[in-house]
């Protein structure tokens, strides 16, 4: 099997990316481009996973590291929506040909809906793990108490504990301002492709409703919501990355492509 490529990218818009990247078999294959969540990076098992699919179906992967996330280098408080969708939208323009499935976990899952609207000509498809589109406004402000906005207002950001992590998460004020401004779902989302989301019902930090919104949101026809009884958040059992990788298959047949 060929070995993805490690590639250090810098990007249109100023940040330098870490990339790995796997050629497609041949011209008329897909590129499945892996977004992953907040706080985490190209080297996790839905991402490794995907890649691994991609080089059984002779598909082309990216797999990428946002800006302070991973390896790429960056001040993480200077992050936000925009700026990783920027992120992407340059790994999509400089790394990647041809036709493109996004596939995006958690965060990733609201990058993916941007960067899909951004690039609409090439992208074909979308697949959602637990996608927590426009988190920042509906599941993070909600949840602030008093004190912690007054810590946000006085030093800028504020750290919380996560089950996912021995770091504590840190959330800016300038993430929640420019999440406000990049929210989708509001508006509706014009994407006419394929579309799957694929949503544990047990998770803990993306409710079901989320995905509801979503599929209600995009102007697609052709929307599956998958439904796992018995898993989370995270989504990374093995038998959940059987669930991925059958529905990435899926999406790819439903979107045209041969497998």
């Amino acid at each position: 099997m060929l070995e993805s490529e490690r590639l250090i990218l810098n990007g249109a818009h100023g940040d330098a990316l870490v990339v790995n990247k796997l050629n497609p078999a041949s011209a008329g294959a897909p590129t499945i481009v892996f977004l992953p969540g907040y706080r985490s990076d190209r080297s996790g098992g839905k991402a490794i996973h995907v890649e691994v699919v991609c080089q059984r179906q002779g598909w082309g992967s990216v797999r990428l590291d946002y800006h302070a996330h991973g390896e790429s280098p960056g001040d993480f408080l200077a992050g936000s929506i925009s700026r990783w969708t920027n992120n992407v939208l340059d790994v999509i323009d400089q790394v990647t040909d041809g036709p493109l499935i996004l596939v995006g976990s958690s965060m990733g899952g609201w990058i993916m809906l941007r960067a899909a609207i951004a690039r609409s000509a090439r992208v074909k498809a979308l697949l959602g793990l637990a996608a927590a589109a426009d988190f920042t406004q509906d599941l993070m402000l909600p949840t602030l108490s008093k004190g912690e906005r007054e810590q946000l207002r006085d030093q800028g950001y504020i750290a919380q504990p996560t089950p996912y992590s021995d770091e504590p998460y840190l959330v800016t004020q300038h993430l929640l301002d420019d999440g406000a401004d990049c929210l989708v779902l509001p508006d509706g989302i014009a994407f006419e492709g394929p579309v799957t989301l694929v949503h544990g019902l047990l998770d803990a930090d993306v409710p079901l409703s989320t995905a509801m919104q979503t599929m209600e949101a995009l102007s697609a026809a052709d929307v599956y919501l998958k439904i796992i009884k018995d898993a989370g958040h995270r989504l990374s059992r093995e038998s959940d990355l059987a669930v991925v990788e059958a529905e990435l298959i899926h999406l790819a047949i439903r979107a045209g492509f041969e497998v």
